[in-house]
């Protein structure tokens, strides 16, 4: 496996080494001792999947007690992944990174606790699997406006298209106006 740290050094980005002949392919999502050789210690909670469809936005989400850490990877389709540093004695506040995880290119991110975390479907559906360090915790979730002008994120959506969105996502806050890590 490869870690690559992104413009933001917490938020790394993994491509697993596959390997592949006529039947198909193989390769490790998660190997405990390699993560942690990359300084990637980590224990994890619980497992999470969804299918989207294209255009649908999920996030900014994030939970401010109980915060989560999420290993994230495309099965079926490709998405644009996106974390936002959320910790506010970080030089990196407000900043965010995004990479294209697909079906084909099998890369992974980490998206640390201390980050919001979004993803867009790019292709016609996706399937999206996390692996998160805490519980989900409903009464402690809170989402940032997918839009918000000051994070100014580029959501790799064709001019004019407009993302689907649940009512959460709507009503999500702006960047200004939400509570963060310290």
């Amino acid at each position: 496996m490869e870690f690559e740290p992104t413009a933001i050094p917490d938020v790394v980005l993994i491509r697993p080494r596959l390997f592949g002949d006529a039947r198909g392919h193989f390769f490790e999502s998660w190997e405990e001792r390699k993560f942690a050789a990359a300084g990637l210690e980590l224990r994890f909670r619980q497992d999470n999947q969804n299918r989207s469809a294209r255009h649908v936005l999920r996030g900014i989400h994030y939970q401010l007690r109980r915060p989560q850490g999420k290993l994230v990877r495309v099965v079926t389709g490709a998405v644009f992944d996106v974390a936002v540093d959320l910790r506010r004695s970080s030089p990196t506040f407000g900043r965010w990174v995004g990479a294209e995880l697909t079906e084909n290119n099998h890369h992974m991110m980490w998206v640390p606790p201390g980050f919001g975390h979004g993803f867009v479907v790019l292709s016609e559906s996706a399937h999206f699997l996390y692996k998160c360090t805490d519980f989900y915790s409903p009464e402690d979730e809170h989402a940032i406006a997918w839009n918000d002008a000051e994070l100014s994120i580029d959501w790799r959506l064709p001019a004019g298209v407009q993302p689907v969105l649940s009512a959460r996502d709507m009503a999500a806050k702006r960047f200004r106006d939400g509570e963060y890590y310290p």
